[in-house]
């Protein structure tokens, strides 16, 4: 059950002009989306169900910064402690709703791990991206908005970040006591 909706007709655009369209993408629960990038977050491998599910070909994602399927809805402060977590050596779950070429949305559960080399480094970043039970999305996506809005109140990026970063520590502190278990708590209700 690869799509839920008709897509509309390709864009093929690199992915920074791309305009969500509000048409929602899905894929089989048995299905994983696989990526794999460098220390910078440039895409060194995309699997079948990526390219299928972002509509990209596989020469418009290699070589290209993993944020080439940001939506512009997610908040900063997601990424923010993404990379905090990854640099800090660990992994991370976390829903994530993407942006594909055609302008079509499609949220995941993402577990993303650091990627070793034979002497022990870490050499880039490994993603497997599960597709998240809807009442997943339906508790995260109120979370999102407020961040987002929190976000837009600041006229820097940094700014933006270094607030609503804060804001998602004080939400998830209401609910867990930290973001890996208030995602775990997530996924666990929906389990039920």
């Amino acid at each position: 059950m690869p799509d839920t909706q008709a897509r509309p007709p390709a864009t093929r655009s690199a992915g920074r002009g791309v305009r969500p369209t509000g048409v929602e993408r899905t894929f089989g629960r048995d299905e994983l989306i696989v990526s794999k990038t460098d220390l910078r977050g440039v895409i060194t491998y995309a699997n079948d169900v990526f390219l299928r599910v972002s509509d990209y070909d596989l020469d418009q994602v290699v070589g290209q910064p993993h944020n080439l399927i940001r939506h512009p809805d997610m908040p900063r402060a997601v990424f923010a402690l993404l990379w905090r977590t990854l640099a800090a050596g660990q992994e991370l779950f976390a829903y994530i709703n993407n942006l594909a070429a055609d302008g079509a949305h499609y949220w995941v559960l993402a577990h993303v791990t650091p990627s070793y080399g034979t002497d022990g480094s870490v050499v880039g970043y490994h993603s497997n991206r599960r597709s998240p039970a809807p009442g997943a999305i339906r508790q995260v996506a109120p979370l999102y908005q407020r961040l987002l809005a929190e976000e837009r109140r600041y006229p820097t990026a940094k700014a933006a970040v270094e607030a609503s970063s804060r804001l998602l520590d004080e939400l998830v502190a209401e609910q867990a006591p930290s973001y890996d278990e208030f995602i775990w708590s997530v996924i666990n209700r929906e389990e039920r």
